[in-house]
């Protein structure tokens, strides 16, 4: 499955943040796109998820498995989403925000899923711990299961690792890249620190005017 950018722009009235591009970005492949702040990043990703303020105007066509995105509401994009700010549910457990992101069905099924989930995140155990008890890594890696435990067709990751210390960001990314790759899933990192980026990976900047190249 793909996710296809064709023509995207993002403009804040009169001034083009973005202008227009392309790509494709495969499944399990992570794309990069790098600016600094401002330049329209964070925009992008809500253009492509759906939830682009309305200060905001952005044009072209965002497709996902041959599926034309825009007429649809965010929450039948099947789009994951990691932020800066892990956003797990404070008054919920871990294993409650796990299963916050997943579909209802059989409850038994989805402790199963749930518990499953917690020993993939290397965290076995710890459903009944409150977000506040747990280092930055292992609330990074909750906030990833939860997304990935409602399905997601693509993912956009808006520079998840950029509060974590050096050595954390390092061992992070490998296990988030390393999971959407192994779940085959078409993802765009925005980031404005090109060590964030997987290795080997392409990698877009937004220049001047914002113009988007190719590194």
């Amino acid at each position: 499955m793909e996710l296809i950018l064709e023509q995207v722009t993002i403009s804040l009235g009169t001034q083009v943040l973005i202008q227009p591009f392309s790509f494709a970005i495969a499944a399990g492949e992570t794309v990069t796109v790098m600016g600094p702040s401002g330049s329209g990043k964070s925009s992008l990703l809500a253009f492509i998820a759906g939830d682009l303020p309305s200060l905001l105007q952005g044009q072209g066509r965002v497709s996902l498995g041959g599926r034309d995105l825009g007429p649809l509401p965010p929450e039948a994009r099947r789009v994951g989403r990691l932020f800066q700010d892990d956003l797990l549910f404070p008054h919920l457990t871990v294993g409650e925000n796990l299963l916050f992101g997943m579909a209802r069905g059989n409850s038994e099924e989805r402790d199963a899923r749930m518990r499953d989930a917690l020993c993939s995140a290397e965290l076995a155990g710890f459903e009944a711990r409150a977000p506040h008890t747990l280092s930055g890594g292992q609330r990074t890696r909750v906030a990833l299961f939860r997304a990935l435990l409602a399905s997601p067709h693509a993912m956009l990751l808006d520079e998840p690792f950029a509060r974590l210390d050096a050595d954390l960001r390092n061992s992070m990314r490998s296990f988030v890249f390393g999971h959407l790759k192994e779940r085959r899933i078409p993802s765009l990192l925005v980031t404005h620190d090109l060590a964030d980026a997987p290795a080997g990976g392409r990698v877009f900047t937004i220049g001047s005017g914002g113009k988007v190249a190719h590194d």
